[in-house]
Order: structure tokens, then C-alpha cells, then sequence
């Protein structure tokens, strides 16, 4: 197995719908060149703390979204984390719902600090590959 990854394989936040995660936005960038023209983005390293392969942790993720952008912009150089689970907001008329992490149930904020006290391991690579 190459141990490189391409710069155009990194996780897409949208990858995770459903899954409670765990964000500490670190930098916003303007002017992001993408398919669709220039665009702004939160850079925000994340823990997916549920699912199948929970946790898992994502570093430098691009999150372009405008919605989670309002949610995790002022978060950051706070120090600062938010917690909640990714999903779909209110649509408004003629657009498609927004992606936005929902408020945390206290099961969720429990799990969280699990995590952050080290109960819960990060999956590495090397646990999730067959013995050779």
C-alpha cells in the first residue's frame, strides 16, 4: 500500500451525514480555486465519533458549505470545538437544503468526552487492515 495520498482524495465533510463529529476549525480561506469558480472555505480538522469506522480523525478538511461555514467560522483561533451531528437544515424556496451539524444530545457530548478523556482510541490504518 502507497503510503501517499493524493491532494484531490482528502474527506469531504459531506461524506459524514448522520454522524456526530466532532470540529476545530483552524483557518478560513477566500478564493479557493474549485470547478465551479473561486470560493471561500473553513479548514476545520474533525473526529467522526459514531459509525463504522468511529472514531476517525480527518485533518484539514475544506468545508465549503455556506451554513456549517457560519456554524465553524467563529470558532476559530478560540480554541474552541463544536459538536454535533451532520445534517440537512431547512430548505428555502428554490434552493436545496443546507448541511448543518445539529444541536448535541447529551449521549452526544457524553461520547465526545469520552473520547477527549482517551477512553475512545482514534482507528488508526493499521487497525483496519487485514494481517498480512
Amino acid at each position: 500500500m502507497d503510503q501517499f495520498d493524493s491532494p484531490s482524495t482528502g474527506a469531504k465533510i459531506t461524506e459524514y451525514e448522520g454522524q456526530l463529529l466532532l470540529c476545530t476549525p483552524t483557518d478560513h480561506r477566500e478564493a479557493i480555486a474549485t470547478a465551479f469558480g473561486p470560493a471561500d472555505a473553513v479548514v476545520t480538522d474533525l473526529v467522526v465519533l459514531d459509525g463504522p469506522h468511529a472514531p476517525q480523525r480527518e485533518a484539514g478538511v475544506l468545508v465549503f458549505q455556506k451554513a456549517l461555514q457560519g456554524q465553524l467560522r467563529p470558532k476559530i483561533g478560540t480554541g474552541r470545538m463544536v459538536l454535533g451531528r451532520l445534517g440537512r437544515g431547512q430548505a428555502k424556496a428554490g434552493q436545496s437544503a443546507p448541511w448543518v451539524l445539529t444541536e448535541p444530545t447529551d449521549d452526544d457530548k457524553a461520547m465526545a468526552r469520552a473520547y477527549l478523556d482517551g477512553t475512545t482510541k482514534v482507528a488508526t490504518v493499521a487497525q483496519e487492515q487485514p494481517p498480512f
